[in-house]
């Protein structure tokens, strides 16, 4: 099965979507997809992603996995799907063809998976880092969205060589260092999106 997602992100200059591309790969190979990578498709507005998402699961063959990965903005009531909560959100009716299996959701946003992995976040940052003022909640998925780039922004404010975060200077580089495993702990979506490109993929976990 060959596989393709689309993710939200990179926006329109080139150099933003290849690092969006490495940075998410690197970030699945860790995880255990290195023989069996996806190709990763920096789909750039969340509108814009969902619409070449829906253009390639028309097409594709029986052969091929196409996904949707997008942030889910808010929180993901327990036992709502995918689907369902995209309807609810944007208006977004699942394409025909489609399953759950191709709609993912980083909840509530993509940030929430770096809080996973702090020593990860604070080797990114080096010095002036400071942990201290991240929320202390493990389950990373009930922080709110303004919450955790506040968040970010107040821990890297003093930060000496990468500066105060930036979602286009820093996302996809601090998505490549930190650790799936200790992500996918703290992050249910996560670890829904890793099994489920396994299982695609017919990679053994």
């Amino acid at each position: 099965m060959k596989l393709k997602v689309y993710m939200e992100g990179g926006g329109d200059p080139r150099e933003l979507k290849s690092r969006c591309r490495e940075g998410f790969s690197e970030f699945l190979r860790k995880a255990g997809l290195e023989n069996r990578m996806p190709r990763i498709v920096a789909g750039g507005s969340r509108q814009q992603t969902f619409g070449q998402f829906c253009t390639a699961l028309g097409k594709a063959r029986t052969d091929e996995f196409t996904g949707l990965l997008v942030d889910s903005e808010a929180a993901v009531p327990p036992g709502t799907g995918p689907w369902a909560h995209l309807d609810e959100r944007d208006g977004w009716v699942r394409p025909k063809p489609a399953t759950d299996d191709n709609a993912q959701l980083m909840v509530q946003c993509m940030e929430a998976w770096f809080l996973a992995d702090r020593d990860g976040l604070a080797g990114f940052f080096g010095n002036g880092f400071n942990r201290k003022v991240l929320p202390a909640r493990a389950d990373v998925e009930n922080i709110a969205k303004s919450d955790l780039f506040a968040a970010l922004r107040q821990a890297t404010r003093r930060c000496t060589t990468k500066g105060e975060y930036g979602k286009g200077r820093h996302s996809f580089g601090i998505l490549g260092r930190i650790d799936p495993g200790r992500v996918m702990a703290a992050s249910p979506h996560a670890e829904r999106l890793v099994e489920t490109l396994m299982r695609q993929a017919g990679v053994r976990p």
